[in-house]
């Protein structure tokens, strides 16, 4: 087996970053919907679409983690910060994957196309049943809730090893070369 490189390649950066900001213009555009009946349609037409995107992103990203190593955690960091580490990530990847999924059955149970763009649209993953619609539509929102809080604790992780631990951890995966500064003291 090949040993463990030193931060991750510039195409997992590409797909971390891009989806963080996707993300997070998700979450926004979200609560958006809820909050303004005037603006729910066009933003349906911008949370759709990039919602599949995400789907695809998520997978193309669990596959590429899944073939490449990844740097090593710093050999002090404790146990129990390393099993929070793995569980935030198997955390992070189950709800980037589920998120677009139910968000898509949502929209196949309320009888309503995915659009991506024009007339290109996504086939329904759930047969029409307004029950099962607002079963969906719950647990979309309680996993939108999750997925913040999930993402509140890894970027808090992440600064704590960047500002604090200064242990080389957050520069795997800066979107921007870190220089000596960030190296532990």
């Amino acid at each position: 087996m090949s040993a463990r490189p030193d931060h991750h390649d510039a195409f997992a950066r590409l797909l971390h970053w891009s989806m963080a900001v996707l993300i997070l213009a998700m979450l926004f555009i979200g609560v958006a919907m809820v909050a303004s009946m005037t603006l729910r349609p066009s933003l349906l037409a911008l949370h759709r679409p990039i919602g599949a995107l995400l789907l695809v992103l998520a997978l193309v990203r669990l596959a590429h983690r899944l073939i490449r190593r990844t740097p090593a955690l710093p050999s002090d960091l404790p146990r129990w910060q390393r099993a929070a580490a793995h569980a935030s990530h198997v955390a992070l990847y189950a709800l980037m994957l589920a998120m677009p999924l139910i968000g898509w059955a949502m929209v196949s149970a309320a009888g309503n196309p995915v659009v991506l763009w024009g007339d290109v649209r996504l086939p329904a993953i759930a047969p029409h049943d307004p029950a099962l619609y607002s079963v969906l539509r719950a647990a979309h929102a309680w996993l939108a809730r999750a997925l913040l809080a999930v993402i509140a604790l890894h970027l808090a992780a992440a600064l704590r090893h960047a500002w604090v631990r200064r242990d080389g951890v957050f520069r795997t995966m800066a979107p921007w070369p870190l220089e000596r500064r960030m190296r532990p003291r």
